[in-house]
């Protein structure tokens, strides 16, 4: 025998199963980075695009679409990736008369589980043809000539440059995390948009990096991040906004704001 690597098969369930969901309570990661689930210094959701849900209609006809689910982020409760990618597995050779009755299905089980406020969305594919791949808008970061020395995740790396009052919005591709349950990497692209004293570039950049093997959430990475900058670099405004790249079909955008903030839902190019 010899030492190539062994496929294992994974037993899937396509019959509508809503126990297959797993639940993961936000406070534990909250704790964990300094925050009380109870005072909050931010709102904000969690975009999640699904990009393989089918179903069959009640002829046994597949039906196919993008699905997006916006999950508030005072719910209760985070959704365990793996365990939503096997729950909308079991669509596949389900029968349901309508599409609405697929979108109050899901919204029923995604808010029962997570205890807070959710939002569904189904796209025929026709309806998103047009919309482009875009990119941040913003300065990006990532091309300064800089050394790194290590991969700890340090928020004291962060700075002000000086004490002038600037509005911008900086951006990077940089941003690397590994999931705390499968350790599989989570690649993805952040945008942070602030006003206040003008913030070192390049201590920025290299929190950023510094993310790179550890283990968090995608949801709780962003948070981390957001009150790492207020608490360190006390902007009057600051929001952040992270799209990951998708794993299974799924690809999870979480944003947290301390203003008004409207997301731009348009794929990014690695999405």
């Amino acid at each position: 025998m010899n030492n190539s690597l062994i496929i294992k098969t994974t037993d899937y369930n396509d019959t509508y199963n809503r126990s297959l969901l797993n639940k993961i309570p936000r406070y534990a990661s909250r704790q964990n980075i300094g925050l009380i689930s109870t005072d909050l210094p931010f709102f904000g959701n969690d975009i999640w695009t699904l990009y393989e849900l089918s179903w069959l209609n009640s002829k046994g006809l597949p039906q196919v679409c993008i699905g997006r689910i916006i999950i508030n982020a005072n719910s209760i409760n985070l959704i365990e990736l793996k365990s939503f990618k096997l729950y909308l597995n079991s669509f596949n050779q389900t029968k349901f008369e309508t599409w609405m009755i697929v979108r109050q299905v899901l919204e029923r089980d995604i808010s029962h589980l997570v205890e807070g406020e959710v939002h569904v969305a189904l796209f025929r594919l026709h309806e998103i043809e047009w919309q482009p791949l875009s990119c941040f808008n913003g300065y990006c970061i990532d091309e300064q000539d800089i050394e790194i020395y290590d991969y700890f995740v340090n928020a004291n790396m962060l700075s002000n440059i000086n004490n002038n009052i600037v509005k911008e919005t900086l951006v990077s591709n940089l941003l690397k995390i590994n999931c705390p349950i499968s350790n599989q990497p989570n690649w993805s692209s952040i945008m942070i948009s602030y006003k206040g004293i003008k913030i070192n570039h390049i201590s920025l950049l290299r929190y950023l990096i510094s993310f790179r093997k550890y283990q968090f959430f995608s949801e709780q990475c962003v948070e981390k991040i957001f009150n790492d900058i207020l608490y360190l670099c006390h902007p009057d405004e600051l929001t952040v906004y992270v799209r990951y790249t998708r794993r299974g079909g799924i690809d999870i955008n979480p944003w947290r704001s301390n203003i008004d903030f409207y997301p731009n839902y348009s794929r990014l190019v690695r999405q």
